[in-house]
């Protein structure tokens, strides 16, 4: 990566689903041979997946200037709030060898996720807005998020999830505080 940086051919790299430690090891490496270093991590971040973003990476922030691009923000659709009356027949959660995927959204907690989801929802209406707004949005809300990719499959999906670029003013401390009553308990 940092031949194709010197060579003009890229700007800078980054990883993806790294741990903290094999993020701190290239940054070791690169420091000791004078290499490039990445310059992101593209981790799962969403309000029921949590940890490896607040907590893992917490020492790479500012010891590294680390930056996140995060993907999955609406939870694979959890957080749009489709699966609110059973899962879609035409949702990738129904597609055969995609069981995983569906333990992964799911999983042993879903009744306890669905709760969670028509709580969040319900403040989403309070502040004028739509639940898959509010979970992007409450994303871009950590300062340590530097980007966030959108999975929209629809044009109208893509413009109402960049539609939570007006959402984040709206989060206030008292409503972060009431996101994360809601969500903290099951995020992992």
């Amino acid at each position: 990566m940092h031949d194709l940086i010197v060579q003009g051919k890229v700007l800078y790299w980054g990883t993806s689903e790294w741990s903290a430690t094999q993020i701190e090891e290239a940054f070791s490496i690169c420091q000791r041979l004078g290499l490039h270093a990445p310059t992101m991590e593209q981790p799962q971040y969403n309000l029921f997946h949590r940890g490896k973003v607040e907590r893992e990476f917490a020492p790479l922030y500012k010891a590294y200037g680390l930056g996140t691009t995060i993907w999955s923000p609406l939870a694979s659709g959890l957080l749009t709030g489709k699966y609110a009356q059973g899962i879609p027949a035409d949702s990738r959660l129904q597609v055969k060898g995609l069981e995983w995927l569906k333990d992964h959204v799911l999983g042993a907690d879903a009744a306890r996720k669905q709760s969670a989801v028509a709580e969040l929802s319900a403040l989403a209406k309070q502040l004028g807005t739509s639940l898959p707004r509010l979970g992007v949005a409450w994303c871009l809300k950590n300062e340590y998020v530097s980007t966030v990719i959108l999975g929209a499959s629809k044009v109208e999906q893509l413009k109402e999830n960049l539609g939570a670029l007006e959402v984040i003013e709206k989060l206030s401390p008292d409503v972060l505080k009431q996101i994360d009553k809601i969500s903290k308990p099951l995020a992992n």
